[in-house]
């Protein structure tokens, strides 16, 4: 008996017009793959991208450290499970939209076993307009980090991966995660304030494709929270990421951390979806 050929196949370079095509159905929500679908270029044959195509429907799934399906119903999440299933060694995280990540995580909890964490609802805001025209105030001394400063961004980029996570970025050297932030960088995608020689605010636009920005990394220095300096930061990485980078800026926060919800909102953001993360 022949077996039928499978609907699910590693994409790769010939594959990239087709896979931004998919991502732009909904180019707020998937904008992390889409950017690292540019990064990358797909090159490789092993992934880390994933194609589901059948009967003219199309879905994809970012196979790396992170694990994140894209416009994905629950036939190609349960056809992609089976390839996912397999590389559980890549993967610290899944996430993205809560139906396509609760239901390929039901798929794969039986192999991979518990999870440290899920966290269920993480609000995905977005916006459109310079916080300045809502009259909220933008902190001018919030710019884009020098290259000379990365000694300073690294520590403050350590400890927000920690408290949000739980355990440090990297263990041994760390010299990949501070190649990956200095080439945030570099392309003057890292925002910080620094104030006597200390970072005291830093946000990451760490996704950038298809005409929006994903805010990530956002960290307040322990010593300046509640004194009035998120509100005007966060207004001052809209208006630098609207005016310089892309005309939609978009986040994801967890529906629990209720100050920063408070803070985004302020800064003119508004919920658009539910994203999902279950933590490894």
């Amino acid at each position: 008996m022949l077996r039928g050929l499978s609907p699910v196949r590693a994409y790769g370079r010939s594959d990239v017009q087709a896979a931004l095509e998919v991502c732009a159905q909904d180019p707020v929500t998937n904008v992390f793959v889409a950017a690292r679908i540019q990064e990358t270029g797909l090159a490789g044959t092993r992934g880390p991208l994933f194609g589901y195509e059948t009967g003219g429907e199309r879905a994809l799934c970012w196979c790396s450290a992170n694990v994140v399906p894209v416009e994905a119903d629950g036939r190609a999440i349960a056809a992609l499970a089976g390839k996912v299933v397999k590389r559980r060694t890549w993967a610290s995280s899944v996430f993205g939209p809560a139906d396509q990540v609760l239901d390929l995580w039901g798929r794969l909890e039986r192999q991979w076993g518990p999870p440290r964490e899920v966290r269920r609802t993480q609000y995905v805001m977005t916006t459109s307009t310079p916080p300045s025209l809502a009259g909220v105030p933008v902190d001018p001394d919030v710019r884009p980090a020098r290259a000379d400063e990365l000694d300073l961004v690294v520590p403050a980029a350590t400890a927000m991966f920690t408290e949000e996570i739980g355990y440090p970025p990297y263990q041994g050297s760390g010299l990949s995660y501070r190649q990956g932030i200095a080439g945030l960088i570099e392309r003057g995608h890292s925002l910080v304030r620094v104030e006597d020689g200390r970072v005291v605010f830093k946000a990451d636009l760490g996704s950038v494709a298809l005409g929006v920005a994903q805010v990530q990394g956002v960290w307040v220095h322990p010593d300046l929270r509640r004194r009035g300096v998120a509100v005007p930061a966060m207004a001052a990485v809209v208006e630098h990421t609207l005016r310089h980078v892309a005309p939609t800026v978009t986040l994801y926060v967890n529906d629990f951390n209720e100050p920063a919800v408070r803070t985004y909102a302020r800064v003119g953001f508004e919920r658009t979806g539910t994203f999902a993360t279950v933590l490894l």
